[in-house]
């Protein structure tokens, strides 16, 4: 005990299980705790809080930081709304409401609680950037915060899918981004946008999460081995495999650092840290990967759960062999070749058939829960006591049945899996018709079937995916509203049973008002899909978010290349200039010294100056000055071209090469008949043109 966090409104510790008195008369769905706090859920979809509240952290979610020894209503913004769930951290908590909304509330360090700030929310405060999207489960680390959301697909409206979202502090790479910076906002998870998810789960330092094809993806800190992947890093999301592949997992749960899962064959494998035999397998030994917890094997688990630093699980009975057995556990007598023995599919035990004629639903042991089971006559009334109270909160509810969360999820496993509703009709039905029928022997009527068919309306059930025809055939057996004097009542309705036959039966209703009732209830269920596409459509798809970040991330890219490549050829052009320099300035040389050698010869006497000699030398002189005059006009204007679209070509080289060696062949094609010329890359995007002359090699041209 501390601050009250146990809800029995004394400051006492208590090491045995003990029924939170204030809640006695209230039916409970969900709970979550954190380490200061604790959270309930009814039935009826109303909040409950109760703990220490004096650190400053508005942890309840009631405006103030007093403590509460005892559960408290949670109004504020949520009232007239249905909470589905909720999960709690150190220092805050999420919640979903049955119409897909997410409220947080608590300490907003680090940005936990997805506003886009770090501030504090003492009362629930709904995360406006989720907003139109449908919020299917949340979790909640020390620091981060994590939700699986429905989006809309791509290729319809009528197409959705779940993604991950994280925010929070992005420490240790939990967030599963590939980074450790702090998302203020929901950000979903971009290297899993190709799964949808089922389940999640946060512990300190890792998020875990399960798709809807029964695959384990884990992200976050290695220090344990809690990713069960020896051969990651965590900074991005891995897939669990080793002994779990091709496992079916079923429920996933985290504690600090450490991880459960159980599966479709009802076996647990855990892995992480071992220390205080969190893992169950006889010793505090680390494990890094998926390890089958071995004293489990003969036992049907049904649910797990992690604590910090422990783990815990729900089996359900154990069957008693009927051989090991020679009296029948109800009425003592022993068994023969007229009395048989009858195992009870709730507590397992065998029976007689004297004592375990009656079949109820959702018995223990059923492998089917949603279809009724041989069950002894003790179970029987507490399984029937329990679908009273069941069926009469049903009529309380203002938004109807909901979506079943973990335990009953699983607990209607057989009908869910196959087809994914968030409410099986099937088995609803079946289940109210039970009701209806009372004891055995009792006469079937059809007032009684109107009676115990009155599950919850189209528009409680708008959010979940019935038939068409179910639907009408719901509302069609609805019973029409009786007139203000009651009529007689018939001896067979006055013996019916049903739970729901304390008022006169209601008259049969004509065809007319059948009809109409079809008609109304039609219109309405237009209506209700018609706000639906409509509301769909308004939304922008998250995917298309995503493809734009790319997009701008390879533009950013190539502006960067494009600069690079800029000031390459900046540097090739000034190199060329220097080289341009240097030939006139030699150019210049040996005009200088022709200059001299004519005034030279001009000053000797006619003998000397008409030698053969001195008529080489200036012969020599003279065409090399023609030859390099003609050479640099033709370098100066092909340097201008070049210079005019170097920037332009920059962005494609190779191209830009093929069209520079086309040319250089053409050049050397049209000056073949004097001398050969050659051509050779002086570096990536520079190309020199020379001539072997006299056993050297005399400079041509430069090109980019």
């Amino acid at each position: 005990e501390s601050g009250g966090r146990l809800g029995h409104g004394i400051e006492k510790d208590f090491s045995r299980p003990r029924l939170v008195e204030f809640l006695a008369v209230t039916n409970v769905e969900f709970v979550a705790s954190g380490e200061y706090h604790t959270c309930v859920v009814s039935t009826a979809g109303d909040l409950f809080t109760w703990g220490d509240g004096t650190h400053n952290a508005r942890l309840l979610g009631h405006g103030t930081d007093v403590s509460h020894w005892i559960p408290k209503r949670v109004s504020g913004a949520l009232e007239g709304l249905q909470v589905l769930s909720i999960a709690c951290g150190t220092w805050h908590s999420a919640l979903a409401t049955s119409n897909g909304k997410l409220f947080t509330f608590g300490d907003g360090t680090f940005g936990v609680l997805g506003h886009g700030d770090r501030e504090s929310a003492a009362y629930p405060k709904e995360v406006q950037l989720l907003n139109g999207l449908k919020t299917i489960k949340v979790a909640c680390g020390v620091w981060h915060t994590a939700a699986i959301v429905e989006v809309s697909g791509q290729f319809g409206a009528n197409i959705s899918s779940r993604k991950l979202f994280t925010w929070g502090d992005g420490d240790k790479h939990r967030l599963g981004h590939g980074n450790k910076e702090t998302y203020l906002l929901p950000t979903c998870v971009s290297s899993l946008i190709d799964y949808n998810f089922h389940q999640l789960a946060c512990g300190h330092t890792i998020t875990v999460a399960l798709t809807s094809s029964g695959h384990v993806f884990t992200m976050g800190g290695t220090a344990y081995g809690q990713l069960g992947n020896p051969g990651s890093d965590g900074k991005l999301p891995c897939l669990v495999q080793e002994k779990l592949v091709g496992e079916f997992v079923e429920e996933i749960s985290c504690g600090a650092y450490h991880v459960a899962v159980l599966t479709s064959r009802s076996e647990v494998f855990t892995w992480g840290r071992g220390a205080n035999g969190r893992l169950g397998h006889g010793d505090i030994e680390d494990r890094r990967t998926p390890t089958l917890i071995e004293s489990l094997k003969d036992r049907h688990v049904k649910n797990i759960s992690c604590g910090s630093n422990f783990t815990s699980c729900i089996c359900i009975h154990k069957w008693v062999s009927g051989a090991d057995q020679s009296v029948c556990s109800g009425c003592r007598q022993a068994f023969g070749f007229t009395r048989k023995r009858h195992n009870c599919y709730n507590c397992g035990l065998v029976h007689c058939h004297a004592c375990s004629s009656k079949k109820a639903l959702k018995a223990a042991l059923a492998p089917t829960p949603g279809k009724p089971h041989r069950v002894c006559d003790a179970c029987y009334i507490k399984l029937k006591s329990a679908e009273v109270g069941n069926a009469s909160n049903l009529n309380r509810k203002s938004a109807g049945s909901r979506p079943s969360i973990d335990g009953r999820e699983r607990l209607d496993r057989g009908e869910i899996r196959s087809s994914r509703l968030l409410l099986s009709p099937n088995t609803e039905l079946v289940k109210y018709l039970e009701i209806m029928t009372g004891k055995p022997g009792t006469r079937f009527d059809a007032a009684s079937q109107m009676r115990g068919s009155q599950v919850p309306s189209t528009l409680q059930l708008r959010d979940v995916g019935l038939p068409s025809t179910f639907v009408a055939f719901q509302n069609a057996f609805k019973p029409a509203t009786p007139p203000a004097t009651p009529p007689t009542q018939s001896p067979i309705n006055s013996r019916s049973s049903s739970p729901y036959s304390r008022r006169p039966s209601p008259p049969r209703s004509s065809t007319n008002t059948f009809s109409k009732n079809v008609i109304e209830s039609l219109r309405k269920s237009n209506e209700l899909l018609n706000q639906e596409v409509s509301k769909l459509q308004n939304q922008v798809p998250v995917i298309y978010l995503f493809a734009v970040k790319s997009l701008k991330q390879k533009c950013g890219t190539q502006d960067m290349e494009i600069l690079k490549l800029r000031k390459n050829a900046q540097e090739h052009a000034s190199y060329a200039a220097k080289e341009s320099s240097k030939f006139k300035e030699a150019k210049e040389v040996v005009k200088s010294i022709t200059d001299q050698l004519k005034e030279i010869i001009e000053k000797l006497p006619s003998e000397v100056s008409e030698s053969e000699t001195l008529k080489a030398i200036n012969t020599q002189a003279e065409a090399f000055l023609k030859t390099h005059g003609t050479t640099e006009a033709s370098m100066e204007s092909s340097n201008d071209q070049r210079m005019e679209y170097s920037v332009d070509t920059t962005a494609v080289p190779s191209n830009y090469s093929s069209e520079n060696e086309s040319r250089s062949s053409e050049a050397s094609a049209v000056r073949g008949g004097v001398e050969k010329e050659i051509t050779e890359q002086f570096e990536p995007g520079v190309y020199i043109t020379y001539v072997n002359r006299n056993g050297g090699k005399i400079f041509r041209r430069v090109r980019f």
